[in-house]
């Protein structure tokens, strides 16, 4: 009925042909086709699905295999016999005869980090009922950890005719392209522009040959024509109009002809579908971990028609993985170190109180004077409120530049020494008898009681510094305004010791001697604060004390975040337990089994060591330690288990029996 209607209403002559006939009804029931096949998927809920690899180990090579035939291992003074087994392509140890036949049911894997990252490792089956060569499968992976988001490379799997329509369309998009002309002479009839300049400008047209530059007052003709008159003259402009309007269609015939462009970047897999057989795809994405501790993987499926999104598949179940690290066992005792505590403490901070040439008072006003004078004022206030420290004497060094005499200016920076201890006295007395008659408190019946606040006497002396050359030096050395020649000329300058002749030289220097009185001569008028203080209570100048090691806590803290290069540079001088787990992380296997072997036997010394041993092919060892310990600390039978490595040994050496003996003597 359909096919009659739209006979019907098209009228077209070629539909009177018997072969039109035929060629509508193919497409007919190629449609109904696709439609029913999308119906049948939608109705099954067909889908990809999601797995962990299974790691088929016919494919490993025998020549892997870590022994003949048994592995012997002594446990207290027994022999205990474990079955064969073979190393993995991810170097885990399995034995072959267990898993042989296993088939990979659950949703969840640990994944043992390295170094702060993990490979996950997931496969991608897509059924055979998905595939059409007419549609393009588009499977979206992502990863979910630490509350974000991450869209992983998209997976494609192409049908023939889906790529063909692809390639067909860029194909055409390249004629069109082509046919675009790029360089505008094309339009220009030259031979009839060439003419008109013979006739016209013969001078011009004698540098036919030459590559002289002609200026266009040159160019003007007899007859006023000038150059680019000329060439819009015999320029063919209807050409050139279609030319400049194909170029701005390109937008648009791209979109037309490119429906679904073919990806050369940023995919993982773009696979073109020969045979409509299942397909398995095994993803692997490496992650940095250091702060991860689980991992969720899904994939999100559709079903595309060029541009056309024809199906959306149903959400898959997930993936989840769970992140092991060495971390997790170390040891988080504190470590303290021996002190050497002084009574006497110094501390020094410079300030730049800003005086006009020649003059030694304190003005609040001047240039940057309020703020360095309250930076002053808080730094005092904060050492005499001080709970360990009480401050002596405050000793104020005073500087002055170089222009005018030295003697006058020593004797100038002594006067501002003066100044400003006169100033920072009179400031210092203020706030002693403010933070006496602010401490009070209240009593039950809301009566006032002043503190019994006791401040010591602080002391101020003046010295003069003189005219500041050292930081003249600092300055000029510093300045990437200053040009390398004047910092030779100057450099050469203070080579001079007479102080005032060496001023006079600089003077020679008129631009560089106008640019440091302007720029650099009011930083050289500081004042240095030295502050002396005393630990409160203390009597002898020297005692012994233990603090806490804050290099080593460091170190821990570096190895909890699973920064183990940072923890190893840390932890390197301690050589210890915790150094061997930094070792571990970094995978330095060989010096971190070097440490463990003469730390003092634990659980976690021995657990460490079983997974040292496995990861350098010390079988014997590896499952020694661990079943020591187990012997000694029942938890590390389920730790084991969840340990990718050491769960590789306990699967591939079948050491369940044993580690079911130490839990059933636990029971008892």
């Amino acid at each position: 009925m359909f096919l009659y209607q739209f006979i019907t209403y098209s009228k077209m002559k070629f539909l009177k042909s018997p072969i039109s006939y035929i060629v509508l009804f193919i497409i007919f029931a190629f449609s109904c086709s696709t439609a029913s096949k999308l119906e049948n998927i939608r109705k099954k809920d067909i889908t990809a699905k999601l797995s962990l690899p299974y790691e088929n180990l016919s494919k490993v090579d025998t020549s892997s295999f870590i022994t003949k035939d048994t592995v012997k291992v002594n446990i207290d003074g027994k022999d205990m016999i474990v079955m064969k087994a073979v190393r993995d392509d991810n170097g885990e140890m399995v034995a072959n005869d267990v898993l042989a036949t296993a088939i990979v049911t659950a949703r969840f894997r640990n994944l043992a980090e390295r170094n702060g990252k993990v490979n996950v490792k997931f496969e991608l089956k897509v059924p055979k009922e998905l595939m059409d060569t007419k549609w393009q499968l588009r499977f979206q992976p992502i990863m979910t950890y630490n509350n974000q988001c991450y869209r992983l490379e998209p997976v494609l799997i192409t049908g023939k005719e889906y790529r063909k329509q692809q390639l067909k369309g860029h194909e055409l998009y390249d004629r069109f392209l082509k046919s675009i002309v790029t360089d505008s002479t094309k339009f220009i009839n030259l031979f009839q522009l060439e003419i008109f300049i013979k006739r016209n400008l013969p001078k011009l047209y004698a540098y036919k040959y030459d590559d002289s530059y002609v200026d266009e007052k040159d160019f003007a003709s007899y007859y006023g024509v000038k150059e680019q008159e000329a060439i819009d003259h015999y320029t063919n402009r209807l050409s050139l109009f279609y030319n400049n309007w194909k170029k701005s269609r390109k937008p648009a015939m791209y979109k037309k002809y490119i429906k679904a462009p073919i990806q050369l970047t940023g995919v993982r897999l773009d696979s073109i579908l020969t045979d409509e057989k299942d397909i398995i795809y095994t993803y692997v994405q490496p992650v940095d971990a250091k702060k991860v501790r689980k991992i969720d993987v899904k994939v999100l499926g559709s079903i595309y028609e060029q541009d056309q999104r024809l199906y959306t598949m149903g959400d898959n179940d997930s993936l989840t993985y769970f992140i092991s690290s060495v971390s997790s066992l170390l040891s988080n005792r504190v470590k303290y170190k021996t002190a050497i505590v002084s009574r006497k403490v110094e501390a020094n901070m410079s300030y730049f109180i800003d005086f006009k040439v020649g003059d030694a008072k304190v003005v609040e006003d001047l240039y940057n004077n309020k703020s360095e004078i309250h930076r002053i004022n808080s730094t005092l206030r904060d050492l005499i409120q001080n709970k360990v420290y009480d401050l002596d004497s405050v000793i104020i060094y005073s500087y002055a530049s170089p222009e005018g005499q030295l003697r006058k200016n020593i004797e100038l920076s002594k006067q501002r020494g003066q100044s400003v201890t006169h100033y920072f006295r009179q400031s210092v007395a203020n706030m002693r008898d403010s933070i006496l008659n602010s401490s009070f408190t209240m009593d039950e019946e809301g009566r006032i009681q002043r503190d019994s606040v006791k401040l010591a006497d602080i002391f101020f002396y003046s010295r003069a510094g003189g005219e500041n050359w050292p930081r003249y030096d600092e300055l000029v050395r510093d300045d990437d305004k200053i040009s390398a020649a004047y910092k030779d000329a100057y450099y050469k300058v203070s080579s001079i010791k007479d102080l005032d002749a060496r001023e006079q030289a600089l003077r020679r220097y008129k631009d560089f001697y106008k640019y440091s009185k302007e720029n650099i001569y009011p930083r050289l008028r500081t004042v240095l604060f030295n502050f002396h203080l005393h630990r409160k209570g203390m009597v002898k100048d020297t005692i012994h004390t233990t603090v806490v090691d804050t290099t080593y806590m460091l170190g821990l803290k570096a190895l909890k975040d699973r920064d183990y290069k940072l923890a190893a540079d840390l932890l390197r001088d301690y050589n210890d337990y915790n150094t061997a787990l930094a070792y571990a992380g970094l995978n330095y296997n060989t010096s971190a089994i070097a440490i463990l072997e003469k730390e003092p036997k634990t659980a976690s010394v021995y657990y460490m060591l079983a997974l040292l041993y496995s990861r350098i092919n010390e079988v014997n060892k590896a499952i020694k330690a661990y079943l020591s310990a187990c012997k000694i600390d029942r938890s590390f039978i389920n730790r084991g288990n969840l340990d990718p490595e050491i769960s590789a040994l306990i699967r591939g050496y079948n050491l369940v029996d044993e580690l079911d003996k130490f839990q059933d003597e636990q029971n008892l």
